[in-house]
């Protein structure tokens, strides 16, 4: 409809102009209207032919084009020849929304450059380190013999130690490339989260002794708290947190573990009372080898994975969690998990 209502207005136009010029020539208005009448006819055909033929057949294809490749071709077979009346309009809309489309995911893909820049850089230096360090060890070992027992021995346990950083930090990126890949399954099944929480503090216990830390989980949650989730990845979700608080925690403080019920899920909480963490970063702290205090961070050591590698478990568990802190107070991280039926 619009293509013909287009069409006229132009033939209108020229026909008007053609039947003044004729009546400015023979000063007739028989033959004035008989040249506007057929000029008319003539002009609406002709530019109809040639709009259709050059012009709306062309929109047309750009049109059935955009559509099939917005629906997909499977989709299209299965809904038909789409048919519109109106494809100028339909192009232009398409086209904006195309636009609008393209312009997301043009911005997503410049954030997933950005982040693959920053995550080579990080795994770079994360591996350097303690590479660079095996190797000063070794060459001072071989530089030096063996005839200073005493420095061979501190050398080969601090060669030792970092061999040891790097195994864990292979491990780690290991562990997060299968549970982003989804080739980790989760084995769903119930258990008491009271007992495994116990479990965990009684395998912390060393290491927050060695950093004057103390651990708190009361007796009221003596009693059994059924959830319905894998065993193992919730025993290294609360591994990975607990040891986090106890990193970044201060001495002679605590790590204190809750839990709440609510309608389906268990909440679980952990607090420290340690260093915190500026609000500007908490957006960013369960992104891999993100850390607030890069120098601090590699006299305390770990992989930098250990929050990533939380964040993604919860989420094959369809869960989520969450951070609050307050720098120079302490930070809570809690986490939902599925109540057993």
């Amino acid at each position: 409809m619009k293509l013909r209502g287009l069409v006229l207005i132009n033939a209108l136009v020229v026909a008007l102009a053609l039947a003044i010029v004729n009546y400015y020539f023979q000063n007739s208005w028989y033959h004035t209207a008989v040249t506007f009448v057929i000029a008319l006819v003539i002009c609406y055909v002709v530019f109809y032919y040639l709009i259709e033929r050059f012009v709306y057949s062309k929109i047309k294809l750009i049109y059935k084009l955009i559509h099939n490749l917005k629906l997909g071709q499977e989709l299209k077979d299965a809904l038909g020849e789409y048919v519109t009346d109106d494809p100028i309009n339909d192009v232009e809309t398409e086209v904006k929304e195309w636009a609008r489309v393209k312009k997301i995911e043009i911005d997503e893909l410049k954030k997933q450059e950005q982040f693959r820049k920053e995550f080579l850089g990080n795994i770079s230096h994360e591996l350097k380190t303690p590479l660079f360090a095996v190797q000063g060890y070794i060459e001072a070992l071989q530089d030096e013999g063996l005839e200073d027992n005493e420095m061979n021995r501190s050398f080969l346990s601090k060669a030792s130690k970092n061999i040891d950083r790097l195994s864990l930090l292979i491990k780690d990126i290991d562990a997060i490339s299968k549970l982003e890949s989804g080739e980790i399954q989760i084995n769903y099944k119930k258990f008491d989260l009271s007992a495994l929480i116990k479990e965990v503090l009684e395998q912390m216990e060393f290491k927050a002794n060695k950093h004057n830390i103390h651990l708190i989980f009361k007796e009221k949650y003596n009693f059994p708290t059924w959830v319905y989730a894998d065993r193992d990845k919730i025993h290294q979700v609360l591994i990975n947190l607990v040891s986090n608080s106890i990193k970044y925690g201060k001495a002679g403080g605590t790590t204190s573990l809750k839990i709440f019920e609510l309608h389906d899920q268990i909440l679980v909480e952990v607090t420290d009372d340690g260093i915190g963490i500026e609000e500007k970063h908490l957006p960013r702290v369960f992104e891999r080898f993100f850390r607030t205090d890069k120098s601090r961070s590699r006299q305390i050591g770990g992989s930098g994975l250990g929050l990533a590698i939380v964040k993604h478990i919860l989420e094959a568990h369809q869960q989520t969690i969450t951070v609050r802190s307050t720098e120079g107070l302490g930070s809570t991280f809690a986490f939902t998990i599925s109540k057993a039926k």
